[in-house]
Parts: C-alpha cells; sequence; structure tokens
C-alpha cells in the first residue's frame, strides 16, 4: 500500500495551514500555480524529503484536476525538486550531499561574476534598495523571524544578479533557483550560521556600495561556498573541499570578512 494512503497525509495537513479547504487556484496556467504552490511547500520544508506526493490529495488540496498536477510535477521534477516513480506516487526529492556540493559550486561562481559585474553596473538606486533590503533582513534576524528573514534573504541575492544586467547569467541562475533556495533554509538551522550569514551579506554590500569588484566577487563567493558546505554538512555526507575561512578582503571602509 502507498505510504501516503496509510492515514491523513501530510499535503492534507499542509493544505489547511494555506487557507479554509482548498487552495483556489485561478483557470490560467493551473499547472504553473500548482508547481509554484508545490515549490513554496518543498523549499520551506513543509514536505519533507522523501515525503509521498498522491495525486488524489494534491487534487483536492490544490483544487486541480490529475492532468495540470501531473504538468506541475514534471515541471519539478525538472528543478529537481521531486523524484517521480513508475507505477508509484511521485515523492519530494532527497537532498543528497554530493549534489548540494555540486549545486553550490556552480552557484558560487554564477553569483561571483554576478556580484563582479554588479560592483561596476548597479546604480545608486540599486545600492538604496539593496541597503533597505539589508536593514530589514537584519530587523528579521534580531527578531528571530527565520521565514521572513530567508525572504529577504532570496531577495538580496536575487537583486545581486539583476544587478549584473546579464540576462543569460541570471537566466542560468533563475534555472538553480529552487534547488540554491532549499539548501540555503537547511543551512540557516545550523548553529551559528544565521548570524555568520548576516556578517557576511554586510561585508558584501559594503564592498558592492564601494564598487570593488574583487572584493564583492570573493566574498560573495565564499558565502555561497560556506553555505553550501554548511548544508551538505547537515544532509549527512562529507563537508565538501573549497570553503575556507573567509578571504581576507579589504573594503573601502577598512572592514574585512571574518565569518
Amino acid at each position: 500500500m502507498d505510504a501516503a494512503r496509510k492515514g491523513p497525509s501530510k499535503i492534507r495537513r499542509t493544505s489547511k495551514a494555506l487557507g479554509d479547504g482548498r487552495i483556489r487556484l485561478s483557470r490560467a496556467g493551473l499547472h504553473e500555480q500548482a508547481a509554484s504552490r508545490l515549490r513554496t511547500l518543498i523549499i520551506r520544508g513543509s514536505l519533507g524529503p522523501g515525503e509521498p506526493l498522491n495525486e488524489a490529495d494534491l487534487s483536492d488540496a490544490l483544487g486541480v484536476s490529475r492532468t495540470p498536477l501531473r504538468e506541475a510535477l514534471k515541471l519539478l521534477a525538472a528543478e529537481g525538486l521531486v523524484e517521480l516513480r513508475l507505477n508509484r506516487s511521485a515523492v519530494v526529492a532527497a537532498l543528497r550531499p554530493d549534489e548540494i556540493a555540486d549545486l553550490f559550486e556552480a552557484v558560487s561562481g554564477i553569483e561571483r561574476t554576478a556580484a563582479e559585474l554588479a560592483a561596476v553596473r548597479m546604480t545608486p538606486r540599486d545600492h538604496q534598495k539593496l541597503r533597505g533590503l539589508q536593514e530589514r533582513m537584519e530587523r528579521h534576524h534580531d527578531a528571530g523571524e527565520l521565514s521572513d528573514y530567508f525572504e529577504i534573504n532570496q531577495q538580496i541575492h536575487g537583486l545581486i544578479v539583476a544587478g549584473a544586467r546579464n540576462a543569460t547569467l541570471k537566466a542560468t541562475h533563475d534555472w538553480l533557483l529552487a534547488r540554491v533556495e532549499r539548501a540555503r533554509l537547511l543551512a540557516l538551522s545550523a548553529q551559528g550560521r544565521w548570524q555568520e550569514s548576516v556578517a557576511e551579506h554586510r561585508l558584501i554590500l559594503q564592498a558592492l556600495e564601494a564598487r570593488d569588484a574583487e572584493a564583492a566577487g570573493k566574498l560573495l563567493a565564499h558565502h555561497v561556498r560556506r553555505t553550501g558546505t554548511v548544508a551538505s554538512d547537515l544532509a549527512g555526507g562529507p563537508v565538501p573541499a573549497g570553503a575556507p575561512a573567509a578571504p581576507e578582503t579589504n573594503t573601502s571602509d577598512g572592514a574585512r570578512s571574518d565569518p
């Protein structure tokens, strides 16, 4: 018997937190909307690795037929969030340590290049927006509001990538984003990592405002690799190489990275 049919599934329990009864979706783009809902639940950990995604439960929770639901699951499988299984319910994909290491190695290169370009190409208005996000993120940190903190954190990374003004770079980053967000949130559960991450973001902001491309790139690359190291460790595997102590990179006001 499928594990999802042994009792009230996590899908049914989770749907109650998203609204009374079914999660109402408009008719336009049903599979994209269903995928967006499920993506959020997976990234935020409401549906954990190995959780069965029973079609009957999902159809009821999302208020969609099985055709758009199956398209949504295929989309999430392409993003690496769902594992499709022949003649069995799909499941939430596991966070494998080796995949996390590979993913963050790639993303560190992408975001390093983005930061180097953004340091030159960001406008004063971009800097103002980035500083405002940093201040909001720190307030959420001080209040212990992890969900709100994480939302702003992702906006900051997205703004830096957008600030590079490189469409190919952004498209590549966007394609990896769902898996990156899931592992980043996992890393923040490690003792001390949340505070460490806030400090790293301050230094990255300083380097970008100083238009120091080399420093911005090094600091953001270290930040991403450090997150990958922690996430990989928490996922149960060996700590990947390549994320030592932060590089000693000077910013305009003499600050140095010191996680």
